[in-house]
Formats: C-alpha cells, structure tokens, sequence
C-alpha cells in the first residue's frame, strides 16, 4: 500500500518549521521547566513539575507525529498538472445532480484540509471519486446514510495556502 501523504512545498515547510520548533525550542524550555520544578523538592505534590512533564509527553507525541509526517511525505507542486483532469491542488466546482446545488472543492494534503473552508483531504470519499475525471464526467459518492451523484462543471487550479483560513504560526506550535 501506498503509505506516501501528497503535500505542497508550503505544507511541508510548515511540517519541518513546527517540528524544528518543538524540538530546539519548546522541548528544552519544558525540559528546563522540568529540572526547575523538580528541585524544589517533593515531586508528589508537585503541580509544577507533573504540568512539565505532561507537557512534554505530549510534545513528544507531536514530534512522533510531525515526524512520520515528514518520512511519508510526497511534495507536489499543483502547478506542473494541467488540471484538466482532477488531480491534486485542483479546485473543482461540482453540481449535485439531485438538487441542482453546486459546490467547489479543493483537493489537498490531510495536513492542508479545512474541510469547513472547501479544502478537502485527498483521501476523503469525495476526493477519491473525483481524481482523474474531467469537466461534463458524473461520478457518484457513497455516504454513510446516502449515495449522491454529482457532475463536474469546472476544474481550475488555486494556490492552496491562498484559500486557507488558518495557517498554523509559532503560537500555535507552542503548548500552554
């Protein structure tokens, strides 16, 4: 099975700058927070230092994340596809062939989705019976409580990062 997680060059570099983080940044100052609070003396009521080395149990299993993350990911630059078939960082807008509904999409990493903003996880259903159709093909989507059907009216291709709403900053690497 094909183990690789697609990403664009941003997302990635956004994976190494909060893993870099953690590790030379965060994890040393926690580490250091640790030592401070344990030699204040009995680490059994100790709040400080059981709140340290919390934090650092879960900063490590970040960095355990960040870190298979980063072995398994497949840059991809969306802009050396075509898009005329949909493929990865196309944003595909979409009718519901039912309702006459239309709806835009945007295919990408599963560290890039904001499902909620219209950016969808290449493996989600709906990505997944998308890719490789073209402009006029209908496909259908199994969901858990219906089938829908749906026809691609067009495929473009938009800068990924341009259409997130929260892009995570050093703030939002740290844990409070």
């Amino acid at each position: 099975m094909n183990n690789k997680e697609p990403m664009t060059l941003e997302g990635y570099d956004l994976l190494v700058e909060e893993f870099k983080f953690l590790l030379e940044v965060e994890k040393p100052k926690t580490a250091e927070e640790k030592l401070v609070a344990a030699a204040q003396g009995d680490r059994s009521e100790n709040a400080d230092y059981h709140a340290a080395k919390e934090k650092l149990r879960f900063m490590d299993k970040r960095l355990f994340y960040l870190n298979s993350m980063i072995q398994k990911s497949q840059i991809i630059d969306p802009l050396l596809h075509e898009h005329n078939k949909v493929s990865f960082g196309s944003t595909v807008t979409i009718v519901n062939i039912d309702t006459d509904e239309e709806e835009v999409y945007s295919l990408c990493g599963v560290l890039e989705s904001e499902p909620e903003n219209g950016l969808i996880s290449i493996h989600s259903p709906i990505a997944k019976a998308m890719i490789g159709k073209e402009v006029e093909d209908e496909f259908k989507v199994q969901l858990p409580h219906s089938k829908k059907e749906y026809e691609i009216l067009e495929i473009k291709y938009k800068n990924i990062f341009s259409l997130k709403k929260k892009i995570r900053t050093k703030k939002d690497f740290s844990f409070h």
